[in-house]
């Protein structure tokens, strides 16, 4: 069988959350099944390090996607040329966007569809492109993968899907991200946090993520315990910060927020485990990577109640409302405060953690596949 696959999200240093679904995944869905042939899609120069085994073979076609005027060329000519050209079994999108002029069978994994929710979040083109294009991705497909039951539900409701035709494969954790030792944990607040603890929040810095919110309620809590804790926030400036900016401009507590900008997976493996908890009050989110990332690591979540972070998170984290800068608070004060607590949501941390794996992942897409090629 031969299998074509938009790799375009493999970008070296720059994996963002479905940069991993596809690197995890594909790694060992090429690794365990040689006897298939697989074509890589890039839509730029690639690193060797994402030619996973020698029954691939990547291709570049151009234009760089980057741009909704971009995404339409590259994906409803470039890449249809280009499954004309290969005449591959199957085509698997691990971000969502297909050819809709394709005769390939076409397994799509669609993350989640926030922009049905809060389209203003969005720059105006890409909302416009998001609105019309995704119905139609989702409709066109053969079958559709998603990371949650909640993002299936969505798609459902949103779409008019069946719900035989949409499969849940949820997200897991890279395996490096695990406890260190307290010289380590020591090591990493002298070089990030001035050898302060430190809540830490990863992200994308956008609305979506509710960084806003987070820094109004850590304000509030420098000036309810007066101590020495930190707030280090890890990710990179998806569009416009002027409204954030001037946030963090007028605070009082500025100077314990500290923005660090992507990190590398090495460094993750220890910023993360050194921390107090891992704060993730999104707004919306079809999965949520840093929650197994902290559980895997032995430091404690507080997370949103809404959306699909429950569903991550188990009886494992201790939840927000993450409209409310007095419950993100309330919730930094308890983990400050509590020895217990802290322990409490370690240990089920470690049990919740055992429903994700990205072998477990690779698998679930892998049976996606077959049900795609058996239709």
């Amino acid at each position: 069988m031969k299998i074509a696959v938009n790799t375009r999200l493999l970008i070296e240093n720059k994996l963002d959350g479905i940069g991993w679904f596809t690197y995890e995944t594909l790694k060992r869905i090429t690794q365990q099944h040689k006897e298939h042939e697989f074509i890589f899609i890039f839509d730029r120069k690639f690193s060797e390090q994402f030619i996973f085994s020698d029954n691939i073979k990547p291709i570049v076609i151009p234009p760089q996607s980057r741009h909704p005027f971009l995404w339409y060329l590259y994906f409803e000519w470039s890449i249809t040329f280009a499954l004309k050209k290969h005449n591959p079994n199957l085509f698997i999108s691990t971000d969502g966007w297909i050819s809709l002029k394709t005769n390939t069978k076409t397994l799509d994994v669609i993350h989640d569809i926030n922009f049905e929710h809060n389209p203003e979040y969005l720059p105006y083109f890409y909302r416009k492109y998001y609105l019309h294009y995704f119905p139609k991705f989702a409709n066109f497909a053969n079958r559709i993968a998603t990371v949650s039951e909640f993002t299936k539900n969505d798609i459902i409701d949103k779409y008019n899907i069946p719900k035989n035709k949409i499969d849940v494969v949820y997200n897991g954790a890279n395996e490096n991200y695990k406890p260190v030792t307290d010289f380590t944990k020591q090591e990493t607040k002298a070089k990030y946090t001035q050898s302060c603890n430190y809540f830490l929040f990863i992200g994308n810095i956008s609305k979506r993520k509710n960084l806003q919110n987070l820094i109004l309620a850590f304000e509030k809590f420098k000036n309810s315990t007066n101590n020495d804790t930190k707030l280090l926030v890890i990710g990179s400036v998806m569009w416009n910060s002027k409204e954030l900016e001037n946030l963090v401009r007028f605070i009082s507590h500025k100077s314990d927020i500290i923005f660090l900008g992507r990190a590398s997976e090495n460094e993750l493996t220890k910023i993360i485990p050194s921390a107090l908890a891992m704060v993730y009050p999104s707004f919306f989110e079809g999965f949520g990577i840093p929650i197994l990332e902290a559980m895997y690591s032995d430091i404690p979540v507080i997370t949103s109640n809404v959306t699909s972070m429950p569903e991550v998170g188990g009886d494992a984290a201790l939840y927000v409302n993450p409209t409310s800068i007095n419950s993100i608070f309330n919730a930094l004060l308890e983990i400050q405060n509590s020895h217990k607590l802290r322990s409490e949501l370690i240990e089920k941390g470690k049990i919740q953690r055992e429903k994700f794996s990205w072998q477990k992942t690779a698998d679930k897409l892998w049976n996606s596949i077959e049900k795609t090629i058996a239709e």
